[in-house]
């Protein structure tokens, strides 16, 4: 299928969510908004245009030094996590550990956000005012019932699957609950890239409310890769929860994309098996300031402590 001009085929389906709505969480100062108005405003200056070749690693020495130093953290840490990074500027890629996939949690809220604005485009109609509003709680609230919603009207598991298969996304699962999609961090880093490449399906108005949401998350939800933004713009989308089957272990992932002088980074770090949110959070943060530093050559002026609240799912 295309989804320009083309129909997108939406399948129906009755799915069940299994996380249970988040009513707290721990808290964090607010990012500075990037591209939140949806409708108008200039093309995106972070963006890079016109890269053609293919994306090239990191140096090798930088690489070693970033296995080495990722690897160090995981092995004083509980539980495991895995990282991807594409810096589109300068067209490099990196990617640790990825070869198991990790449940998604809420971060899966960003890819029925895509498949959502895809089926809009290719009916040549704009969201519904209903469909705005789940989109914007789904997004800025973590809000479950809106996301399962969104979920039902884009066809379930395989109108997602068949969504993200188009798109060249091949190693994420849709789980019957949405928020047990199996994936990868260089999936959701693809994810992340299709809804912001200037050459990509999405209108630039889409690719602006996409942005605008994830930008606009409420700021007891803005931890995560927003840590190695330093004084840069965020657009992110977290998930938390706790996992039955890992005994209750904590599953705790961040995703998103940070504008940075000379840089523009799509981060995704998935982590599993930590014993607390807390905890979970201090491990995403740290490997993200870790993968950054070594794109940029800096860090984040400050780190912060961040404590988990009471438990949730996200």
């Amino acid at each position: 299928m295309r989804f320009r001009g083309i129909a997108l085929v939406a399948v129906l389906a009755i799915v069940t969510v299994g996380c249970a709505h988040a009513d707290a969480a721990p808290s964090a100062p607010e990012h500075r908004a990037a591209g939140s108005e949806p409708d108008g405003g200039e093309r995106d200056p972070f963006v890079a245009v016109g890269r053609s070749a293919p994306p090239a690693g990191l140096p090798a020495e930088t690489r070693r030094r970033l296995d080495r130093a990722l690897a160090a953290y995981l092995a004083g840490r509980p539980g495991r996590f895995a990282v991807a990074v594409h810096d589109r500027t300068e067209n490099v890629r990196y990617t640790f550990r990825q070869q198991d996939p990790f449940m998604l949690a809420s971060v899966a809220k960003v890819d029925i956000l895509l498949a959502l604005l895809l089926r809009a485009q290719s009916e040549a109609r704009s969201l519904t005012e209903q469909e705005r509003r789940h989109a914007a709680l789904m997004i800025k609230n973590s809000d479950n019932a809106s996301a399962q919603r969104l979920f039902t009207a884009i066809g379930g598991p395989e109108g997602l699957s068949d969504v993200l298969r188009e798109l060249g996304i091949t190693h994420t699962v849709p789980g019957y609950s949405w928020g047990e999609t199996l994936s990868r961090p260089s999936d959701q880093v693809k994810v992340l890239e299709r809804l912001t490449d200037p050459a990509g399906p999405l209108t630039a108005r889409h690719q602006r409310y996409a942005l605008g949401l994830m930008s606009s998350v409420t700021p007891e939800q803005a931890w995560g890769v927003s840590a190695a933004a330093g004084q840069g713009q965020v657009a992110l989308k977290n998930g938390w929860l706790p996992v039955r089957a890992h005994d209750g272990l904590w599953t705790i992932n961040s995703v998103g994309r940070l504008a940075l002088p000379g840089h523009e980074l799509f981060v995704s770090v998935l982590s599993e098996r930590s014993p607390d949110m807390g905890a979970g959070i201090e491990t995403v943060e740290r490997a993200a300031r870790l993968a950054v530093r070594a794109f940029t050559g800096a860090g984040p002026s400050s780190a912060r402590t961040l404590t988990a609240g009471r438990a949730f799912a996200g």
